[in-house]
């Protein structure tokens, strides 16, 4: 028989730490060697640490008084205290330090290449706090880019940002973005941006890196359009300009032809000309982002949105990748019939779904969530988890709006004429194959247009636990 007390072992360890007896490492931490000693055990050093195991072996390390001397002027004292703990019995409370504290005690682990300590302060910062890196400042990204031994980090960081962008691209912060991880973002496949809009912000970021460089192009100087066609030059191969629509390309592009190879130019111009027309060119595959949802109607980020209005987050979204709903679509108008008999066909006892409409000449979206199931019972049924929203530009996610039903009997309406009905007042609901909202009653004003009102389509998606 045997027994463990790896508890008990750790306890012994840290006491072993906290205090002075028989210590023979004298460690200055930080750039003032005025400050405090740390003291160490040089036999716990080497054989938890690779790195200690190696320079306390080297002759050339200083002694003093037959104690080993080892500085570290890049390592704050209070960070070196807590990788020592680490080290000495593998505990370590990171939730009282800042995000920005965190990662500079990551890379002091990794100059000190604590393994177990550089996984465990990823996952920590990935798992707990995520908001801080979803801030994506150009800061977080050349730490993460900077450190080969930040991989897990470095990869929750790209998939982030490709599938929200907008967050660090729309940012003031984006034109400070270095050359090589701006390379790195364009090559991704999975960067769910619309093309022209990938190329909108190459050209802002290409301006900011020449602030005295005239924003009428028609104005430039010889000199400024060598300087601008330098700047550009490498990102030319990583623009997919076959995949943005004429008028944008007109309108957009074409301005700039003076820093864009000649014969690109020529080449698009004739594809957009004369479809038909075989080029003997290497067209790049669009961009397709990852945790696509089959939607025709809306993309990631709002179903993001979705979710956090379903768990009544008003105040933080989750972030794409971390979406905690599958949405699995069960009835589009377009593809399975556009009346109420094909919706209760499709959607009735499927439990918790979730209904998107887009408003016909205009960029509106329009819906709502019903937490229970659809019948077709001819009864009105109570909740207070549903919910209206409105998006009145579904490109600016900021548009969006969301108004829970106030509990009342008439929440959510299930009748065989009617599909998705929300409130006693028909606050949003489809009859006769329209769509319609009568009045504010079960639900707060939300935006959504008075009476009948067009639609280009309408989707349904279960919503699942993941």
């Amino acid at each position: 028989m045997s027994f463990e007390y790896s508890q008990e072992l750790a306890n012994d360890f840290e006491k072993l730490f906290e205090g002075d007896e028989e210590c023979n490492v004298i460690i200055y931490a930080g750039e003032n060697k005025s400050e405090e000693e740390i003291h160490a055990h040089s036999n716990i050093l080497r054989t938890r640490s690779q790195y200690f195991r190696t320079i306390l072996s080297n002759k050339t390390t200083k002694k003093k008084d037959e104690k080993f001397v080892v500085c570290f002027p890049n390592i704050q004292p209070q960070f070196f205290r807590m990788i020592l703990r680490f080290i000495y019995c593998g505990k370590i409370d990171l939730a009282k330090l800042q995000g920005t504290d965190i990662l500079k005690l990551l890379t002091a682990a990794d100059e000190l290449k604590i393994q177990r300590l550089l996984i465990c302060v990823q996952e920590y910062l990935i798992k707990y706090r995520h908001e801080f890196l979803r801030q994506f400042s150009p800061e977080i990204l050349e730490a993460t880019f900077l450190h080969d031994s930040f991989t897990d980090l470095w990869d929750y960081c790209l998939e982030e940002i490709c599938a929200e962008p907008d967050t660090l691209f729309k940012s003031d912060k984006f034109t400070n973005l270095k050359e090589p991880l701006l390379e790195l973002l364009l090559r991704r496949d999975d960067l769910s941006m619309n093309e022209i809009d990938i190329w909108n912000n190459l050209i802002r970021w290409c301006f900011s890196q020449h602030p005295s460089i005239e924003q009428d192009i028609d104005k430039w100087s010889e000199e400024e359009i060598v300087i601008m066609k330098k700047t550009i030059h490498k990102f030319i191969p990583l623009i997919r300009f076959y995949h943005i629509p004429s008028t944008d390309f007109i309108a957009n592009v074409y301005p700039f032809k003076e820093i864009i190879p000649k014969d690109l130019i020529n080449d698009i111009l004739v594809f957009h000309a004369a479809p038909d027309e075989h080029l003997n060119v290497d067209i790049q595959r669009p961009r397709k982002p990852k945790f696509v949802y089959d939607s025709s109607i809306v993309d990631n980020n709002h179903f993001a949105i979705f979710s956090s209005w379903i768990e009544k987050r008003n105040q933080f979204h989750y972030s794409v990748k971390g979406i905690p709903y599958n949405f699995n679509l069960l009835y589009r108008a377009s593809r399975d019939g556009n009346t109420a008999a094909d919706f209760h066909t499709k959607c009735d006892n499927k439990g918790a779904t979730i209904v998107i409409v887009k408003i016909s000449n205009s960029n509106q979206i329009v819906g709502g969530y019903n937490p229970l199931f659809w019948v077709s019972n001819n009864t009105f049924r109570p909740s207070c988890d549903s919910f209206i929203f409105s998006f009145a530009s579904k490109d600016n996610l900021k548009s969006a709006k969301a108004g829970y039903s106030n509990g009342d009997e008439y929440s959510i309406g299930c009748y065989l004429d009617y599909g998705p009905l929300f409130g006693g007042g028909n606050d949003l609901g489809f009859y006769n194959n329209k769509w319609y909202r009568n009045k504010s009653y079960s639900y707060p004003d939300v935006g959504i247009p008075l009476s009948r009102f067009k639609t280009d389509d309408f989707e349904v998606f279960q919503v699942v636990r993941k």
